[in-house]
């Protein structure tokens, strides 16, 4: 059940994120092989872990004990699933007697001493650990249905630390983060933002409202505005939205513009570089300070393979433009609006792709209705 989804994250990458939050710094598993990489994603990044099978766990916890420095007096051992929350007896409005959870607390001087000496480690446990409680803030999980009563609660703990942190977040009732995104100091969070998966989110950054991030890095001073962004790269400084679907593989320079109803997908973008409105890039390189006008498209698809484009520098691309992959436009070249483009561009050139304008005189007359 510890692999088991709250709110999209797994309960287990729930209780990392708590632990972690107060003050346990490293971490050991135990993990039957076919679990191991998801269970590993429930880890942050950097964050010290031994992942050991059961039939290994005895002789590498006992490296991993040793290891210890002295001011790692206690360790916590979870014994099955189970949530821990920051939140006094009186918010959570408990009563009766304290209901020890599957959270237990042991020295690690009798943890090391009991393994080295063969001891089965559950009777250690029963005999040497103290259990944490409810008033503690730590709850057993024993169904998917009681999973679900800690949805808000984990979710508001999450919050608060951010908000601790430096993190402004203006609605705590509409706002979603996963444990396992990172979110630096000075960053503004609107209603509606929902952060998942790997994400970093820079210092300085205003998410949302209703902006969607999943698996993607943010970088500092970087506004996303009523978007959608999954596994991309956003560099500092950049303006996305509103409206924006910036999709996988996508990474940007600094100061980069992504605008209304654009989607990007598979595409690099140089400093400085402007999408304003109403494009499609895909499988490109874009190269710094490029501008695209209303309603350019990268052509990219031919419905047997996908082909890149590739535009220089300063380069500008007029209004309705469409760039047929694989073509290649030079430095500083301008294609005029309403072009198709099918050959590469030279730099510094003007590139015309479309046909003559040409007028009939007095064509409308015939379609206007004869008077009777």
């Amino acid at each position: 059940m510890l692999l088991n989804n709250l709110m999209g994250a797994p309960l287990l990458a729930w209780l990392v994120d708590s632990l972690s939050a107060g003050g346990v710094e490293r971490f050991f598993l135990v993990c039957r092989p076919p679990w191991e990489a998801a269970a590993r994603a429930c880890f942050p990044a950097g964050q010290e872990l031994v992942v050991a099978e059961e039939s290994q766990a005895s002789e590498q916890i006992q490296v991993f004990l040793a290891s210890a420095g002295d001011e790692q007096s206690d360790v916590i051992v979870v014994t099955g699933p189970c949530v821990l929350l920051p939140f006094d007896a009186e918010v959570l409005a408990l009563d009766g007697p304290p209901e020890p959870s599957r959270l237990l607390c042991v020295k690690t001087a009798a943890l090391r001493s009991a393994i080295a000496d063969g001891a089965d480690l559950l009777e250690v446990l029963e005999d040497q650990a103290a259990p944490y409680t409810d008033r503690d803030g730590a709850f057993s999980i024993d169904s998917l249905a009681q999973l679900t009563d800690f949805q808000p609660l984990l979710n508001r703990a999450r919050l608060y630390r951010l908000a601790e942190s430096g993190v402004e977040i203006w609605d705590f009732g509409n706002t979603y983060v996963d444990p396992t995104v990172q979110v630096e100091p000075q960053a503004v969070l609107l209603p509606g933002t929902i952060l998942r998966g790997k994400t970093t989110v820079g210092a300085g950054c205003v998410l949302g409202p209703n902006t969607y991030v999943e698996d993607s890095a943010i970088g500092p001073g970087t506004v996303v505005n009523s978007s959608q962004v999954f596994k991309a790269s956003l560099g500092r400084d950049c303006h996305v939205g509103p409206y924006a679907y910036v999709r996988a593989g996508t990474q940007t320079g600094d100061n980069a513009k992504i605008g209304d109803f654009v989607e990007i997908r598979n595409a690099k973008l140089g400093d400085g570089a402007k999408i304003a409105h109403l494009s499609y890039v895909a499988d490109s390189e874009v190269g710094r300070n490029v501008q695209f006008g209303c309603g350019a498209v990268t052509a990219n698809y031919d419905r047997a393979k996908k082909y890149r484009t590739t535009i220089g520098d300063d380069a500008f691309v007029g209004a309705n433009v469409n760039l047929v992959a694989p073509v290649s436009v030079g430095k500083g070249a301008y294609l005029a609006a309403g072009s198709t483009i099918t050959e590469d561009v030279p730099p510094q050139a003007l590139a015309i792709a479309r046909a003559r304008q040409s007028h009939k005189k007095d064509w409308t007359v015939r379609l206007k209705p004869k008077k009777p």
